[in-house]
């Protein structure tokens, strides 16, 4: 939560402004001296002072500034005074101060010169997590020709401004091809903003990409740039664009035809340069069809079209993949080093990953966890993989099929049959049943998961 510092010797002043500031939703603290404030700012996390000049004991409220702002360069302090001095004003502001007000000062007179600077530290410390998170996920790991072939598309768009419409399954990074994107652009030292339009609700959408004034509607108490604004000079990432509503999406177009918003509860126009990227899983073409996507924004967005490659298309990626996480996450664990047995990543490789990474990621975070071993084995990675179908019997008994039984389904279960039966007497030594049957021991992973063959002394 945002913190003010209240800087003033007289205690009805502290009390009313405090009074006033927790009633409109701020965390604030108070100090009587200027030496009292330096100390409280360098232990606490505080967004804005509101700094008398003129304090009766230690020194005064220009020193503060002064002592203040050669500690903590970027906070933003407002001077009040009850002397109208030009000259002390002008000379607060050019010391640093982002504000002067005079004595007698009201809650809406403290509220208009506040708002303003509160968003921009609000802003400032979302771009430096969202720096953070973009340095420590922007990883597009893989050699593959698909993944090669997607690094391309990223560097040669990225030099320009043109909108980029990313198109995939979900939990295939759509929002770090965005990162990626933003990272290599000229844009790349401004904002990046995302908004994820399937989390909202409808009501709620427009508030947040155009923001809202102070009353704008029940329970805007304070004044909020939406995230176009936030965005200005950077890129807004609208991910699964293809839920957000006909209404939220007429505005957007508008945005994107002008370079102009207008706050809920505003008639001020304000300029925006935005470059946006989009996202979806949806097939927006089918959308349209449905009158739910708007044509004219769907060419607007899909300047330069990206698709992402599901797992599956990519699955020689899979072994980097799980190591890149498991190095990942056991740095945050801080647990004991665990290793992946080499022939568990053929276990990996043998299922089709519906979720794709952000499910391959959560399976390799589970068995980190679950397993107790400094080796994870094939066998703990099978056990926590979904089955698909369940073709034979684990005892090896041939199932009895009808007449009209599809020849499809009995040549499965022969494979089955034969695979089971080659198992047992190699006494289920996946390489040496691989060699004799001749098949890759990915592939014969591959064949074990489809049929559900499990050894017996694996099962619960």
């Amino acid at each position: 939560m945002n913190t003010i510092l209240i800087v003033d010797d007289e205690k009805n002043i502290q009390k009313s402004l405090s009074q006033g500031l927790t009633l409109k939703g701020y965390k604030n603290t108070t100090a009587s001296s200027g030496e009292e404030a330096i100390k409280i700012c360098a232990t606490e996390d505080i967004d804005l002072v509101l700094l008398d000049i003129m304090m009766e004991e230690g020194i005064d409220g220009v020193q503060t500034l002064i002592k203040l702002l050669e500690q903590h360069p970027e906070l933003n302090v407002v001077m009040m005074s009850a002397q109208q001095d030009i000259e002390i004003a002008v000379k607060t502001m050019e010391l640093g101060a982002k504000r002067y007000i005079t004595k007698p000062i009201s809650m809406d007179k403290i509220l208009s010169n506040i708002e303003p600077l509160m968003e921009i530290s609000r802003l400032t410390k979302e771009n430096e997590i969202l720096k953070t998170q973009i340095v420590d996920d922007d990883e597009m790991v893989g050699e593959t020709p698909a993944i090669k072939r997607l690094r391309s598309e990223i560097n040669q768009v990225a030099t320009s401004d043109l909108g980029v419409l990313i198109t995939g399954e979900n939990g295939t990074g759509k929002q770090l091809v965005a990162n990626a994107i933003h990272r290599h652009s000229k844009r790349a030292d401004k904002p990046f903003i995302p908004l994820n339009c399937a989390a909202l609700p409808e009501e709620l959408v427009e508030s947040e990409l155009f923001g809202h004034e102070r009353g704008a509607f029940t329970g805007a108490d304070s004044m909020r740039k939406g995230r176009f604004e936030l965005a200005d000079g950077g890129t807004l990432f609208l991910d699964e664009i293809g839920d957000m509503s006909i209404k939220a999406q007429a505005k957007v177009l508008r945005v994107l035809e002008d370079g102009e918003v207008e706050r809920l509860g505003s008639h001020q126009i304000r300029n925006v340069d935005v470059r946006i990227i989009a996202a979806t899983n949806k097939e927006l073409t089918t959308e349209i069809e449905r009158g739910e996507f708007r044509t004219d924004l769907y060419y607007r967005l899909k300047i330069v079209p990206i698709n992402v490659p599901p797992l599956r298309e990519r699955s020689d990626d899979i072994p980097l993949l799980v190591k890149y996480f498991t190095d990942r996450l056991q740095l945050n664990m801080g647990s004991a080093p665990k290793a992946f047995d080499s022939e568990a990543y053929s276990v990996f490789q043998s299922y089709n990953w519906p979720g794709n990474i952000r499910e391959l990621k959560n399976i390799v975070e589970r068995l980190l966890i679950m397993v107790n071993r400094e080796v994870i084995l094939p066998t703990d990675v099978d056990s926590v993989i979904p089955r698909e179908i369940d073709t034979v019997d684990m005892q090896g008994t041939a199932a009895t099929y009808q007449s009209n039984t599809p020849l499809s389904t009995m040549v499965d279960s022969a494979e089955a049959e034969y695979i089971l039966s080659a198992l047992k007497e190699n006494n289920w030594n996946i390489r040496k049943t691989s060699e004799v049957l001749e098949v890759e021991r990915s592939n014969l992973y591959k064949k074990m998961h489809k049929y559900n063959i499990v050894r017996p002394d694996t099962q619960n």
